[in-house]
């Protein structure tokens, strides 16, 4: 049995801190990022996610979970958010916020689906639309480190203009000759696009993934469907479940 390593996550009670935004950056023309400011903050492992709270005028709350896009190296923290049709706190951040404005944060919450630079064996992320977001801090962190461990990521998305962070994963991809970026277009592709045009499968993930023997560390996180049947993918491919830890996004998230 493959024994898997947790990270340390230091126990502590959790209260709701003010968040300030401190900048706004548009990724996608459904997506945005909010470089935040946080009272108190005491840092996060690259993974982790955190709760947030919108109080309207008349105390009606409301609270979703956001996953932490930026590095454990960043100060400020960074939530991409991408905008959920009928989603009432999806669309105020999308829509309504401004840099300046506040709203209370607590976290970082979550310790299994967390990794670190000190973790073994190639690192192996396959995301699917906003499910980017906790891969991206893993990525963002190994830079900043510098590590060589090798890794890739597998990013599925509609269209070129949905792909999240194109321009970061890119430049990173030509500045890392360890690290591989791999695209795949399910649904409307540029004239001459290349890469991959269907929803990931069974021979893309073999084609792409590194194989069982290496032992990769496996992270995948999307829409629900794309995250049961990756991890099924997986496992048939020879992969030790242990070794596949996921997330799932969903319409909970607007």
């Amino acid at each position: 049995m493959t024994v898997i390593e947790a990270a340390t996550v230091p126990v502590r009670r959790l209260e709701w801190q003010l968040a300030e935004v401190r900048e706004i950056v548009v990724e996608t023309p459904r997506v945005k990022s909010l470089l935040l400011h946080v009272t108190g903050w005491q840092g996060h492992l690259p993974g982790q996610h955190v709760d947030i709270r919108l109080t309207a005028e008349n105390a009606y709350q409301a609270q979703r979970s956001y996953s932490v896009a930026s590095p454990p190296e960043d100060e400020l923290v960074t939530l991409t958010v991408e905008r959920v049709n009928n989603g009432e706190v999806s669309q105020y951040l999308i829509d309504e916020l401004r840099a300046g404005d506040q709203f209370e944060l607590r976290g970082p919450v979550g310790g299994y689906f967390v990794w670190t630079v000190a973790m073994r064996g190639p690192l192996c992320l396959v995301a699917g639309g906003s499910g980017i977001a906790p891969l991206m801090a893993m990525l963002r962190h190994r830079a900043r480190r510098k590590v060589r461990t090798p890794a890739l990521l597998l990013y599925s998305s509609r269209s070129l203009e949905d792909v999240i962070y194109r321009e970061e994963l890119d430049a990173m991809a030509r500045r890392d000759p360890d690290l591989r970026v791999v695209n795949t277009l399910t649904r409307k592709q540029p004239e001459g696009w290349m890469g991959h045009r269907r929803r990931i499968d069974g021979a893309m993930l073999a084609e792409t993934c590194f194989p069982p023997e290496q032992n990769p560390r496996m992270f995948v996180c999307g829409p629900t469907p794309l995250v049961e049947g990756v991890s099924r993918l997986l496992v048939e491919l020879g992969h030790d479940p242990l070794t596949i830890k996921t997330e799932r996004f969903g319409p909970s998230r607007g």
